[in-house]
């Protein structure tokens, strides 16, 4: 509390602790049963609050943590230390020219990456990324070769690839802009998670 008697919005504000006690967990290679066996809270909260659907009080993450062999207030710092707002500015001159290299949306190292290509682009160049990927085309037309089979893709279209699947693509119409997002390389399981025996 402060000298008026207001509380600090910390200690109002639920706690917003999943990515940390998820990364924890699985550092200490445990399965939600037994954090929920150690905690004495059930697997169902338990999975919410790594996914960001519920919050725990003080009392919860404490419980938590012991469970997961650390501190609320490590949990806490892990977890302000994981938000991220940046923001990528468009060039003041507009798009890039053609034959300049992908402009990146997302700076930094996280689980998202996003590229925007202008213009030209080499269609004998091969892509295979170990996670998923979506292309979006915002402007112009492209052509995508994946698993043998072309896509024709207009302005507006998106086209979903699962990870491991080999592609390549063109820009079929001057001037196109295509946004490819990805889920990092770095990313051990994008899918969601199987349960250990």
């Amino acid at each position: 509390m402060d000298a008026t008697g207001a509380k600090d919005p910390k200690e109002t504000e639920p706690l917003r602790v999943g990515a940390a006690v998820r990364r924890r967990r699985r550092a200490l290679d445990l399965t939600l049963a037994a954090v929920a066996a150690r905690s004495g809270l059930s697997v169902p909260f338990l999975s919410q609050v790594e996914n960001e659907r519920a919050r725990p009080s003080m009392r919860s993450l404490q419980r938590v943590a012991d469970a997961l062999e650390t501190t609320p207030a490590r949990l806490l710092a892990a977890s302000d230390a994981a938000r991220t707002i940046n923001v990528v500015r468009a060039a003041a001159e507009g798009p890039p020219a053609p034959g300049t290299r992908p402009r990146r949306l997302v700076r930094g190292h996280h689980q998202l990456q996003a590229l925007e290509f202008t213009g030209e682009h080499d269609p004998g160049r091969e892509f295979q990324h170990r996670n998923d990927e979506l292309m979006y085309v915002a402007d112009g037309a492209a052509e995508v070769e994946a698993e043998g089979r072309a896509y024709r893709l207009a302005r507006g279209d998106t086209l979903f690839l699962s990870g491991g699947v080999r592609h390549r693509w063109r820009a079929t119409a001057p001037d196109t802009r295509i946004l490819v997002v990805t889920v990092a390389d770095h990313i051990d399981d994008a899918g969601p998670e199987e349960p250990r025996r």
